[in-house]
């Protein structure tokens, strides 16, 4: 089956003082999804927004909002983030005490459900969820801060997920966030990612429509290739 390769900007690297205008300004420049973080402080070192920042953004783009919750516990704001206008909701298995029931919440309120997975969580976590997810969030990077460098064992961990995806004949994206920019790109797309998250690579170009083409061009370049 043939990959479509989708880049989901990085609200965090956004100024927050205009968040609907560079909302809309993603969309006019070729994004497919607005990544939505939220750290609450406590699961993560750091705190940013919540359900009203993301209710306030809704009427201002059309493209889906993807939230990534960094938080502890998960439950609690699932119906908050549905009603605020959330399209798809990614949570931590670590955070969650009941992922199984994390995962019925959101997909009940007729979301996708994802799973995150950091930098040192297994692949074994998703052995009884995978098939009930839409997708799985591979962090390239410790949650908490944006502007990090990517960590390259994530390669070998996304190769290895498509396989089992791919294997069990699933339709369960792969998305990865953490240090995405057109120089890794290439080799994301190889490894087996579907959408990629970019904070700093394109809220911090000169030509952010031009930063978004460069990452899905070196994506799709990589398509059909051997994972570097």
């Amino acid at each position: 089956m043939t990959r479509a390769i989708r880049i989901a900007p990085s609200l965090l690297s956004a100024d927050f003082a205009f968040l609907g205008r560079d909302a809309q300004a993603m969309a006019d420049g070729g994004a497919d999804i607005l990544h939505f973080d939220v750290m609450d402080n406590h699961y993560v070192p750091n705190l940013t927004v919540g359900p009203l920042v993301c209710a306030a953004l809704r009427p201002h783009t059309s493209l889906p909002i993807d939230v990534h919750l960094m938080t502890r516990p998960v439950d609690p704001l699932i119906d908050s983030f549905a009603e605020a206008g959330a399209d798809m909701i990614t949570f931590h298995p670590e955070a969650s005490d009941h992922v199984h029931r994390s995962v019925q919440m959101i997909r009940k309120r007729g979301l996708k459900a994802g799973v995150a997975l950091n930098p040192a969580s297994p692949l074994s976590l998703l052995d009884h969820i995978l098939e009930d997810l839409d997708l799985v969030l591979i962090m390239s990077v410790n949650p908490g801060f944006g502007g990090q460098s990517f960590i390259p064992s994530a390669l070998p961990k996304i190769a290895a997920l498509r396989k089992r995806i791919d294997d069990a004949g699933l339709p369960v994206a792969i998305e990865v966030d953490g240090g995405v920019n057109p120089a890794n790109a290439r080799a994301l797309g190889a490894a087996g990612a579907d959408i990629l998250v970019a904070g700093s690579a394109i809220f911090g170009a000169s030509d952010r429509a031009k930063a978004i083409a460069s990452i899905r061009g070196a994506a799709e370049s990589g398509l059909g290739q051997e994972a570097a």
